[in-house]
């Protein structure tokens, strides 16, 4: 099953190891992971213009996320075959 993150990401669900809200305020901890995510090439936002949300960390990559960590927990979530429900 893959859980898709916004903008043109999908990522299988098996290599999520953490799902996290970012609209609670950013500890120094957090902003020095994501720096080294960044500074060894395996950050990405998907967010584009808009805020990001959510930080999506996975086996491969940490992701910046315009969706909220709610939604992807509960898409994450989902049986497999049970198509989303967007709108």
């Amino acid at each position: 099953m893959f859980l898709y993150l916004g903008g043109d990401v999908v990522v299988p669900v098996k290599e999520v190891v953490g799902i996290f809200d970012l609209r609670l305020r950013v500890s120094p901890i957090t902003r020095e992971f994501l720096n080294v995510a960044r500074d060894e090439g395996i950050f990405r936002i998907v967010a584009g213009d808009e805020r990001a949300k959510s930080l999506v960390i996975t086996s491969r990559r940490v992701y910046l996320s315009p969706v909220s960590c709610h939604t992807l927990k509960r898409r994450a979530s989902l049986p497999p075959g049970k198509a989303l429900q967007l709108g």
